[in-house]
């Protein structure tokens, strides 16, 4: 049996109304919704660690490095995706081009032949830790000389963390005694005791590592200012990742708009890190900013 099939005839639509839809078409192709845009941003797949009070995962916002990075990349058009691992797994898996890239980082020359570093941002002061009742001061500007105001300091005992990176003038002095431990909270426990007269730390890493653990210590200790280096933080890009250079180029794009428009001054600020900018503002005027 063969349907009969009624067709309806539709009223023709007036020329206001073909207009406005033809306005509402044109719109939705010039501009599309946030979502539609955000679904169309490439995604960076991004390693890091946890590594307190720079970033971790029990930190609001994840820490500060963590908001800087991920809003750069952002205002840079990327999507970031941050996945936490141990560190010795994130610099493998990254160096494979499993992972685009890999934050925070200290440069090292020993990196280049695997990765392209981002520009540089200001993380945080590493030097000494003395005890309060310590007399112990430097006679000469470490970041002015290293190596002579060490060499001022020679009849002391340091504590290091075994494995540790510190600088490169400090690593090398191989007249000062150094005891290694196994991390940065035993040596605070020994230089608490009087076991060794100062130790190599950061200075932020110092005082959350206290205030969480040992708050007991903290009016019996303190950081030798001022600090031997204020160390700067990179992305590093792995040259195995796709577009690795477009990436790079993207961060670095949208750090300098964090610069230019105040917000990474409030991410500093927020995250009680205001202290590094101002270590920022006397390096610069006494030309003391380190080079990379």
């Amino acid at each position: 049996m063969i349907r009969r099939f009624h067709w309806i005839r539709l009223p023709l639509q007036s020329g206001s109304a073909r207009r406005a839809i033809a306005v509402l078409t044109l719109s939705l192709l010039l501009f599309p919704s946030p979502s539609a845009m955000t679904a169309q941003r490439p995604t960076t797949i991004l390693a890091t660690l946890n590594w307190e009070p720079y970033v971790g995962e029990e930190m609001r916002n994840f820490g500060f490095v963590y908001e800087l990075v991920t809003e750069a990349f952002k205002r840079g058009g990327y999507t970031p995706s941050v996945k936490f691992l141990p560190w010795a797994r994130a610099l493998d898996m990254t160096e494979r081009g499993e992972m685009d890239a890999l934050f925070p980082e200290y440069y090292s020359s020993s990196r280049l032949e695997d990765f392209v570093y981002s520009d540089p941002f200001l993380g945080g002061p590493v030097g000494f830790y003395v005890r309060n009742d310590s007399d112990i001061q430097f006679s000469v500007d470490p970041r002015r000389n290293q190596l002579e105001a060490l060499q001022a300091l020679s009849q002391y005992k340091f504590g290091v963390v075994r494995g540790y990176i510190n600088t490169d003038a400090f690593d090398s002095a191989s007249f000062l005694y150094k005891e290694d431990v196994v991390d940065d909270l035993t040596n605070l426990q020994r230089l608490y005791y009087n076991r060794v007269q100062l130790i190599f730390i950061d200075k932020f890493v110092a005082r959350y590592l206290l205030e969480k653990n040992y708050p007991q210590y903290l009016r019996d200790l303190r950081f030798l200012e001022p600090p031997l280096e204020v160390k700067f933080l990179y992305v590093v890009f792995s040259k195995k990742a796709r577009d690795y250079e477009d990436q790079q180029a993207a961060f670095n794009a949208g750090l300098k708009q964090l610069k230019k428009d105040g917000t990474l001054q409030d991410i500093y600020t927020r995250h009680g890190f205001r202290e590094v900018l101002e270590y920022e503002g006397e390096l610069e005027s006494r030309r003391l900013i380190p080079a990379h």
